[in-house]
Parts: structure tokens; sequence; C-alpha cells
């Protein structure tokens, strides 16, 4: 009888013991997890990375935009999208703006990959294709240049967990980098973003100013720095590279709607993306 009633007391304290925990942060797990020989982040395939500059003022734009999400429909998540406010049609932001999209670090990674010789512009994962002027290219470019990245394998696959405190609003991203070859360049660079969609604010479209208008992809800060942290260990196929950032996330950013991207690239002149992936932040 007393070891009967031992048992329901203990039972009785692990209930209220449960009642009485903290309520942990909100956790997203990536759908990877193990990137080694038969783990689902063996299977990640190839994902494209398009970085789309835009700006408020931009009449041109919303069309880029509209052929943002038809690449999106067509590829899925093979297809990554950013859409970096900076440039001349950025600023100033109009009266009935909400907020202000352009950002320093915006205008950094334009300074990066090179300014555009018209609207809508946008860059495939940052290379320079043969014959092409510079990196920038037109939206009629878009779906070639993307289907031909597709056909690459990815020479490294990316894990993404992300963890975000409601109370602190605190955000905190795991990035684990698994090689799926040996990869010899000397410079090779993590850079992970902060995105959010259904921006509602300000726009110049060809029927003239909405208040109301979409954005979406929109950058809104990198956790790295703009042009990435550079990777010093080695990049092998039996190696696994780790990375966790930090960002206090602003109010006035609507994290049900916000998105972690994350891609590895070559720096220096070259600045290719080897592999691009996203999450987002809480499910």
């Amino acid at each position: 009888m007393t070891a009967k009633y031992n048992i329901l007391f203990f039972f009785a304290f692990f209930l209220l013991a449960l009642g009485c925990s903290e309520i942990p942060p909100v956790v997203t797990p990536d759908t990877g997890g193990s990137g080694g020989p038969g783990g689902p982040l063996s299977q990640q395939p190839r994902q494209v990375l398009i970085e789309e500059f835009t700006g408020i003022r931009c009449v041109n734009c919303p069309a880029g935009s509209e052929a943002i999400e038809t690449l999106l429909g067509i590829h899925g998540t093979q297809l990554v999208a950013v859409s970096i406010h900076a440039g001349f049609f950025s600023l100033p932001p109009y009266p009935e703006s909400r907020d202000t999209l352009a950002t320093a670090t915006g205008r950094s990674i334009l300074s990066l990959l090179g300014s555009p010789l018209g609207y809508p512009t946008a860059v495939v994962n940052r290379k320079q294709f043969d014959g092409e002027e510079n990196r920038q290219i037109g939206q009629s470019s878009w779906p070639g240049y993307i289907a031909e990245e597709l056909l690459t394998p990815p020479r490294i696959r990316i894990g993404l967990e992300t963890s975000f405190d409601s109370a602190s609003r605190q955000l905190t991203v795991d990035t684990d980098l698994f090689p799926t070859e040996d990869i010899n360049e000397p410079d090779v660079r993590l850079t992970v973003y902060l995105i959010e969609n259904k921006v509602i604010d300000s726009q110049l479209t060809p029927a003239g100013q909405v208040n109301d208008y979409e954005h979406k992809h929109v950058f809104r800060e990198a956790l790295t720095p703009f042009d990435g942290e550079r990777l010093t260990e080695d990049l092998r196929t039996d190696q696994v590279v780790r990375r966790s950032y930090t960002f206090t996330v602003p109010a006035k950013y609507e994290i049900e709607n916000c998105h972690v991207v994350s891609f590895v690239s070559l720096g220096g002149s070259d600045l290719e993306v080897l592999q691009a992936h996203e999450v987002p932040v809480v499910e």
C-alpha cells in the first residue's frame, strides 16, 4: 500500500512540475537534421538565390515582384528570393509611408554587387553570366539563368534552426554546413539575412502611388557582416561547420511573416553563391 501511495505522490509531483514549467521560446527546426549519409539534409537539392533590387519609387519594380512570384510558383523552395530596397528609387519615403524599407546594409550589398543598368533588376547566385555586362540582369533573363543554376548539384548543404523569445524578441539562428565535396577556394563566406513578407506600405505602380501595396521578401537586416562571415575551417566532406547568431528583432516587424535566409558564397571578386536556404522564424 505504501508503495502505491509513493507512486501516486511522485506522479502528482511530476504533473505539478509540468504545470509550473516556464514556457520556452518558439523553436523552428529545419526539415533537415543530420547532413550525413542517409540523413534528411543529404537529400537537400540545389537552391538558387535571387536578390532583387527595388524601390518604392520604382514604377517598373512591381512587374519584377510579380515575375519572382511566378518563378517561385515554378521552382518552389529551390528558389530563395530576397528583395533589397536600395539605390536611386528607394528613397525618400512617401509622406504616406509607414516604414523606410531602404537600409544602410542594403546599400552596402548593392555596392558589393554593382549598380543596375535598368529596372526590374536582380542578381542570380551573384554570378556574372557570359555575355552580361555585370551581375545585375533584367527580368527577361531571370528564368533562364535560374534554370541553368539549378542544373548544378550543391557543393554544400545548409541546415538552419531558429529560436525566438517573444518576451525579449531575441532571435537565435543556428546554422550547420555540410560540404558535399572538398571546397578548396581560399575565401568562402556565410551570410544570414532576416527578411519579411506581407509588408503593407506605399509603392509607385503604373497606376500611380498605391499606399496598401504588399511588399514581399523584404530585406530587413543581415545577422552577419553584409559581405558574409569568412569561414576559417577546412570545408571537407567529413566535417560539419557550425555557426550561431543572435539578433533583437524590432517590434515593428511581424515575426510571423519573417524568414531567415542563409547562403554560402565565395569571397574576393568571385562572389558566386554555392547554396542558399530559407526557413520561417516561427511556424
